[in-house]
């Protein structure tokens, strides 16, 4: 791959070593004079954070008062700093959280109507007054989320202990520089996390029954890169090559889950939003029980999708590989070595049922069906749902 590539689509992106140098030059590109940096307190102390504030040409202010799975009050504290500060635009860096919190701020800077007031609910986002909405550019420095390129922002309701999705067309960042650099000194433990969470972005959208066939492509190849390069990046957290390719694939996988999502993300949002855990890394343990109580629906499709990755055995072999990287990456076998309380079924069923991501299922995912596999994912059962 060459050092920087330019892409399009679904938004200004550039991709490739060192292309953090241009982000002073994309701040004029696109009119922002006075950027709030919003990060995590963690990025902030870190070398790569300074890497950015240097690349960004300016000694802009920063709001790093963001949860790993982010609060309302982590938004109203940030809507505050962009306002008290006259900023015209968000500089988001750091994984999924930062990033959607980041364009969370820039969407609700202008807006009059409570946050809640603008969930993904029918069309509550043509209530919102666009022209409020501020311009964000995304630096990620994870592979996983791909909310780099998500038009809808991940926000808990504290109150409710559930997770909201706000959505808005403009809240797609303007642009994205995706510097493979930047994710060199992730933990092992959030590189498997963000991997596997793009790897479920894919398979998800794969096994969603809507028809769109372009988010079905692009969601084919990025399972093939995800199970290529996502083993080598662990193995070898210095190969900027596949660091690369696993940066695609986190974007590509948020592209393709426009098709839909599934019991993953349904049941991961409620546990994420109930227990605190991280949303990759829960994906992950729930990946092999979702998959296998989808069985029926999906062999098929995932037959094809094993073909084309180059496995053997079809839906088999593709769950055999599932488990292998699973096992590799040590990541917890069931949702109670994550520190998921089992008794908590009915809860996290009810409220997985309702998830804006339990339509995509290709199974209706019923409060009956949900508990099931909630079940599953907590003994350690790989078997169907009962």
């Amino acid at each position: 791959m060459a050092r920087s590539t330019t892409w399009s689509f679904p938004t200004a992106m550039r991709i490739g070593a060192g292309c953090i140098d241009e982000l002073a030059a994309t701040c004029v590109a696109h009119g922002i004079a006075n950027p709030l940096m919003v990060t995590d307190p963690g990025m902030r102390e870190l070398d790569t954070f300074a890497r950015v504030m240097a690349a960004s040409g300016r000694d802009a202010p920063v709001f790093s008062d963001v949860r790993p799975n982010p609060v309302g009050g982590n938004i109203e504290r940030g809507v505050e700093a962009f306002r008290a500060g006259g900023h015209d635009g968000v500089i988001a860096v750091g994984g999924g959280s930062a990033l959607d919190c980041g364009k969370l701020i820039a969407f609700h800077a202008g807006q009059t109507l409570p946050l809640w007031s603008f969930e993904d609910i029918g069309d509550n986002w043509t209530d919102a007054d666009p022209d409020g909405i501020a311009p964000v550019i995304a630096v990620p420095t994870t592979a996983g989320t791909g909310s780099e390129v998500g038009r809808a922002g991940v926000v808990t309701n504290e109150s409710e202990q559930r997770k909201v999705i706000v959505f808005h067309p403009k809240m797609l960042p303007v642009a994205v520089l995706c510097d493979p650099e930047l994710t060199m000194g992730l933990p092992r433990m959030l590189t498997v996390g963000t991997g596997m969470d793009a790897l479920s972005h894919s398979l998800e959208a794969l096994c969603a029954p809507g028809y769109h066939p372009m988010a079905h492509g692009i969601a084919l190849e990025g399972v093939r890169i995800v199970l290529d390069h996502l083993p080598r990046v662990v193995s070898d957290p210095g190969d900027v090559e596949s660091r690369t390719q696993m940066m695609a694939a986190a974007a590509m996988g948020a592209v393709a889950f426009q098709k839909g999502l599934g019991g993953m993300h349904a049941l991961a949002h409620p546990i994420g939003a109930r227990f605190d855990t991280h949303h990759g890394m829960t994906n992950a343990v729930l990946m092999p029980y979702v998959l296998e109580a989808n069985r029926s629906a999906v062999d098929a499709t995932l037959g094809r999708v094993a073909a084309y990755v180059g496995i053997v055995g079809g839906f088999d072999g593709l769950l055999e590989r599932v488990l292998e990287l699973r096992t590799a990456f040590d990541v917890p076998n069931d949702l109670v070595e994550l520190g998921v309380d089992a008794d908590a079924a009915d809860e996290i069923a009810a409220a997985a049922a309702v998830d804006p991501s339990a339509g995509g299922n290709p199974i209706p995912f019923t409060h009956d069906f949900a508990t099931g596999v909630f079940g599953n994912a907590c003994s350690g059962s790989l078997g169907p749902v009962t």
